[in-house]
């Protein structure tokens, strides 16, 4: 059977923490800071994990992960 395809897009926004969840970025971090709130631009730091029902859908586009 052939190795299954991970979706490149995918491959780029998300990896895995050690226990196993799946880790993703803060969306709306990029341009027009200064228009956005001071709270909005501190709780959009770091990365966060994904709902478990999200992460279930990252896993087919990621079989490897």
């Amino acid at each position: 059977m052939p190795k299954m395809k991970t979706k490149s897009s995918a491959k780029k926004r998300f990896s895995k923490t050690g226990t196993g969840k799946v880790k993703r970025n803060f969306a709306y971090k990029r341009h027009c800071l200064e228009e956005k709130s001071y709270k909005m631009r501190r709780k959009a730091r770091g990365t966060t994990t994904l709902a478990p029902q999200d992460a279930k859908l990252v896993r087919q586009y990621m079989p490897y992960l």
